[in-house]
């Protein structure tokens, strides 16, 4: 059985909404196994195991988060050459637009050679004060729902040996 691995951090809870619903999408792929880590628990190995991710952070600084970067950093060399070609998508929460966060996540998956099988879906709350970002967050149902269809595709795809 193929094993779908989920990476996110969370800090107000809109980016574990958003890879949750990813893993609900996925899970109705019966030849897929569904693993949502939390960003600080997953080792080389669960990157190593799996046949595609997809990498959900929230944007933090115009950036990815800290503890995603520390899963990135932990992980990258023990996979490196090891994991070339498998699928991924990203997801992020951003208080602006996302794009830088896309951007770092993409320039890593372009080294490891993933291969994006999605657009990033970035899903903005326009939080912009101390007090928003800071503020827990709720994804909205059509946001959720196309997180949802992102973890359904690349299941999907995983089960059938498109990729």
């Amino acid at each position: 059985m193929k094993e779908l691995l989920i990476v996110f951090h969370s800090m107000t809870d809109g980016t574990r909404q958003m890879a949750e619903a990813a893993a609900r999408g996925a899970a109705a792929e019966s030849e897929v196994q569904v693993r949502l880590m939390r960003a600080p628990e997953v080792g080389a190995e669960d990157v190593l195991r799996a046949a595609g991710y997809v990498f959900a952070t929230p944007e933090n600084l115009a950036a990815m988060s800290g503890l995603m970067k520390d899963f990135f950093d932990r992980t990258y060399y023990a996979a490196l050459d090891r994991i070339a070609g498998r699928a991924y998508a990203t997801l992020i929460c951003a208080g602006s637009d996302g794009q830088n966060a896309a951007r770092q996540i993409e320039r890593i998956c372009t080294g490891w050679r993933l291969r994006a099988v999605a657009d990033p879906l970035i899903v903005c709350t326009h939080a912009q004060t101390p007090e928003a970002i800071l503020a827990p967050k709720t994804i909205g149902v059509n946001d959720l729902h196309r997180c949802e269809e992102t973890g359904a595709a690349i299941a999907a795809g995983l089960a059938l040996g498109v990729f």
